[in-house]
């Protein structure tokens, strides 16, 4: 006798990113920014913070690591529960927590991992330790699926500055040999009218990225969002040239959105939220 058998359909469930950050306690950078920007993309966002600290517009006044042990129980409570489609990792300090996100990565095959090497905040403060550089470099540029470093960023990872757009190339090419699969660099902090980026991949990719420079003084958190962006776009199943382009086209309406909005007295933030309300992605 043959039993019949209900057929097992498979459940909705969220696009899920994981950030590993730090606290902007002003809202306009790291984990904050990573939520905001995860939700206005119709991802479920989920944190693992790496740092606590005190800051706003004008500045970081403060800065406290969480214990490496607990940067690892948040990791795993996430990815043995609920689990991760991307993840985004930001501002780690110290060689210990850059080892524990790597063997983390490892332990559960997290995929998709979008590595920001948060070094230098937006106001001009430095944000990770020199002896750091190196370890991250060794522990996670291999396990990232794209580094996405702005020109403060390459130039303390490559020790020169990189001067013109005519130096992307080079840079991107320097960066891939230090075990990046793909770099993202970006170019805002060039002169000029045109702010100028360069995707390139050990595969050969270069591809530039191009579009004018919005006026403002709201650029705080630019760099956590894009990277976020990228994530949650990955997560969705985009090609990284594809992921790209999409976190940039919403990047950039963010800063337009809030390009003369007044948030506190320094560099403000941008407006996660200006796009029309999306709804969570979900996957059967």
């Amino acid at each position: 006798m043959t039993i019949p058998t209900t057929p097992v359909l498979a459940q909705p469930r969220y696009v899920r990113v994981l950030s590993i950050a730090g606290s902007d306690s002003g809202g306009g950078a790291g984990i904050q920014a990573d939520l905001k920007t995860f939700s206005a993309l119709g991802c479920y966002g989920m944190t693992a913070i790496t740092a606590i600290t005190a800051q706003n517009t004008l500045g970081v006044t403060g800065i406290h690591g969480v214990p490496p042990d607990m940067l690892r129980a948040q990791i795993d409570a996430v990815a043995q529960d609920i689990g991760v489609d991307a993840v985004k990792i930001g501002m780690l300090a110290t060689p210990e927590v850059v080892r524990v996100v790597a063997q983390a990565i490892r332990a559960h095959r997290l995929p998709h991992v979008v590595l920001d090497p948060v070094m230098v905040a937006t106001s001009g403060d430095r944000l990770i330790a020199s002896e750091t550089v190196e370890v991250l470099v060794n522990e996670l540029f291999p396990l990232a699926t794209v580094v996405t470093p702005n020109l403060d960023e390459a130039a303390l990872l490559l020790g020169r500055e990189i001067e013109g757009i005519d130096a992307l190339d080079d840079a991107a090419q320097d960066l891939l040999a230090l075990g990046a699969p793909a770099v993202l660099l970006k170019g805002g902090h060039l002169k000029g009218e045109l702010v100028v980026d360069l995707l390139a991949t050990r595969g050969g990719l270069r591809k530039r990225l191009e579009s004018a420079r919005i006026a403002t003084h709201n650029g705080h958190g630019t760099g956590c969002t894009l990277s976020s962006a990228i994530a949650a776009f990955l997560a969705q199943g985009h090609e990284l040239p594809q992921a790209v382009e999409k976190a940039r086209a919403y990047i950039l309406g963010a800063i337009a959105a809030g390009a003369d909005v007044h948030t506190g007295q320094g560099h403000g933030p941008l407006n996660h939220g200006y796009a029309p309300v999306v709804q969570l992605v979900l996957r059967g």
